[in-house]
């Protein structure tokens, strides 16, 4: 679970027009700049219209959430009563694969009572272009983290020879849920994610990127269970 709205404008600030690529919903290339700012409206949303109505607004069919345990968000969700106040949340970082299908913000949120934390949140390029979140992570922290100068966009490595064609893909029969594990890649696979939750709801969570022609590691998790 996460996590103030950031101004829009703090986009002209952070992300150069290099990695800031305007493409057709069609094109494959990468737009951290798309992402940072479904992340800014998401939190926006949430402050304007209520917390758990924003998640269910902005969240994929098959998105994933952990209370503690890794449940299915639209179930979670659906009747869930937003707060009196929402959680305010800020991203700091995005990674994006090659093509941009898949994206990673990680960011600070604060609440209520001066608690504060960070946050995961991992989105998927749909078919209209827009981003929408397929899997949702946070926790609490002992200090609040401190807000970069810039937002931070990484872009992963392009396949050799990619002349920003997406794969074509099949029809692909959906994945039984299984609450002990959730992985995903972008379409061109130069990013992945991959939760495992252990049966006392402590998890690993990690992301790779291609760097330098293999995948590496950008983020490795390790969750406490709750009360430890």
């Amino acid at each position: 679970m996460k996590r103030a709205f950031l101004g829009l404008a703090a986009l002209s600030l952070t992300l150069s027009p290099a990695l800031a690529r305007d493409r057709a919903p069609s094109g494959a290339y990468a737009n951290p700049s798309a992402v940072i700012a479904a992340e800014i409206a998401f939190a926006k949303l949430a402050q304007e219209k209520g917390q758990w109505t924003a998640f269910r607004a902005t969240a994929t069919k098959d998105a994933v959430m952990f209370e503690p345990e890794m449940i299915l968000a639209g179930v979670w969700l659906r009747d869930k009563a937003d707060p009196a106040k929402s959680v305010a949340w800020q991203p700091h970082q995005v990674w994006s694969s090659c093509d941009g299908s898949l994206a990673v913000t990680r960011g600070a949120w604060q609440a209520d009572g001066g608690v504060s934390g960070y946050f995961t949140t991992v989105w998927q390029r749909q078919k209209d272009g827009k981003y929408r979140w397929i899997a949702d992570q946070g926790e609490p922290l002992p200090m609040p983290l401190d807000a970069p100068d810039m937002i931070v966009a990484k872009v992963a490595d392009c396949p050799a020879g990619y002349r920003g064609k997406a794969p074509k893909k099949g029809k692909v029969a959906p994945t039984p849920f299984d609450p002990a594990h959730r992985s995903g890649a972008s379409d061109d696979g130069t990013l992945t994610w991959d939760v495992a939750v252990a049966p006392d709801h402590s998890r690993r969570f990690v992301i790779t990127m291609a760097s330098g022609g293999q995948p590496v590691t950008v983020q490795d998790l390790q969750i406490e269970a709750p009360g430890k």
